[in-house]
């Protein structure tokens, strides 16, 4: 029966950064999501939780979503949800039209400069 994964709850393999608050705390860890269900996460990362502890996660597309810690192996940790969520609106890519909790998610990728016209060029 160790092969058999007995969950209830479909969940998704995936590498996400999400930011996460102890509730007696307003320091933020940056941590590391690799699995997600619509009730809750796989964690990884610094952030020394206990089993029991209430927390805070923000995720992308999704904003803030309270939870308790349910395990803790080494640097991983599982949190239950308070509430469901979508999992899947996680893994589209973040907006940035100002319209919900994404706009805090805007990437700073910086573009390749554009090139100048090589009639206005200075000889050397």
């Amino acid at each position: 029966m160790a092969g058999v994964d007995t969950r209830s709850v479909a969940r998704d393999s995936l590498f996400l950064l999400a930011d996460l608050k102890l509730e007696d705390s307003e320091k933020t860890h940056r941590v590391r999501v690799r699995n997600l269900s619509d009730g809750g996460m796989m964690g990884e990362g610094s952030p020394r939780v206990q089993r029991g502890s209430r927390v805070r996660i923000d995720l992308r597309n999704i904003g803030e979503i309270g939870g308790s810690v349910a395990w803790v192996q080494d640097d991983r940790f599982g949190v239950a949800f308070d509430e469901q969520i979508d999992s899947q609106r996680a893994r589209r890519p973040a907006k940035t039209d100002g319209t919900g909790p994404e706009e805090a998610y805007t990437s700073y990728a910086h573009r390749a400069p554009r090139l100048p016209d090589p009639g206005t060029l200075r000889k050397v």
